[in-house]
């Protein structure tokens, strides 16, 4: 193979960059007892009969000698909860293991919680790799569990979400060649599903005597109270509903809300009634959404929301910040 001779180190490690990976954190003891800890991204399987592993590290790094010298070490497969866990790790420093709780393992490497995937290694091979030592464990013991992992691409993390096998159809049969609405416009799919996920609160809402209307409001004084009623409109315009004064007289009658100031320009406050009810509609609203990340998996449901938000914030108006201080 010729080699060759404009060879860009930067372009290179872009190009490896691409390459979607897991991330892991890599511990051993050091001969003093001092808990030793990287963040890797090397990690990959070898062999599973014997079951071995393998992960690098780099010739310049300061915990080398330990891990060289050493015959356990662990390889913790980080899941999405411990990506602050994965910045500690992978700075250095000497108080990385500070308040962390640890599991007791089959040797003294330190065993970490919480993670997606645990494997108990003994060295059974090191091979040189150029700028890094490849480090080769057979695995001793190993656990895993349904959270879903972190994953690392192009120098950001990422999260990884199942592809169905084959294509997710909703309708059964396709529409005619002569109709641009279809299934795959993201308006329709945003739609269709706000309106499937407040299914359960609508029934709610009937059992309470009240409306999506009502709804909004109460929602908004949950979250920000003592609001006049222009400052309302401020944070329910977006959803197309107007808050007038009939609005807020229905639910003072339904002693839901109460005037705080009856000046020119009255502020509402919720009653505890209107609490009662707003926080019945929250523990609805979080049992639908547990119950749909049990159906859909933990990764798919943060993915999930993590789009959405990128959604809003690209689309956003310029709305008002209604979890901002006063």
């Amino acid at each position: 193979m010729a080699v060759q001779s404009n060879f860009d180190p930067q372009a290179f490690r872009t190009a490896l960059g691409t390459f979607t990976t897991g991330v892991t954190i890599i511990t051993t003891q050091a001969e003093d007892g001092s808990p030793i800890g990287i963040t890797a991204n090397s990690f990959n399987s070898v062999s599973l009969n014997p079951p071995l592993v393998l992960w690098s590290l780099a010739k310049t790094a300061r915990s080398l000698p330990v891990f060289t010298s050493g015959k356990h070490w662990n390889v913790h497969v980080l899941s999405t909860e411990q990506e602050p866990l994965s910045g500690r790790f992978a700075m250095q420093g000497e108080n990385k293991f500070e308040q962390i709780q640890l599991d007791s393992g089959i040797s003294e490497a330190p065993l970490l919680q919480d993670c997606t995937a645990r494997f108990q290694c003994r060295t059974a091979f090191q091979y040189e790799g150029g700028d890094h030592v490849i480090f080769v464990g057979e695995v001793l013991a190993f656990d895993h569990s349904d959270r879903a992992p972190l994953a690392f691409q192009s120098g950001q993390y990422a999260l990884a979400t199942r592809k169905p096998r084959s294509e997710l159809r909703l309708a059964t049969t396709p529409p005619p060649p002569e109709c641009s609405y279809t299934e795959d416009l993201l308006g329709y799919l945003l739609g269709r599903a706000h309106y499937q996920l407040l299914d359960a609160l609508h029934r709610l809402l009937s059992n309470q005597q009240l409306d999506e209307h009502a709804f909004f409001i109460l929602s908004v004084l949950c979250i920000r109270d003592n609001l006049s009623l222009s400052e309302i409109n401020t944070f329910v315009s977006y959803t197309g509903h107007v808050v007038t004064l009939a609005s807020m007289r229905f639910l003072e009658k339904q002693n839901m809300v109460a005037v705080e100031d009856s000046s020119t320009d009255p502020r509402y406050v919720l009653t505890a009634n209107g609490r009662e009810a707003s926080v019945q509609q929250l523990a609805l609203a979080k049992a639908v959404e547990e119950d749909l990340a049990a159906k859909m998996g933990p990764g798919d449901a943060q993915a999930l929301k993590v789009l959405l938000k990128r959604l809003i914030s690209v689309s956003d108006p310029g709305l008002p910040d209604l979890w901002a201080p006063r």
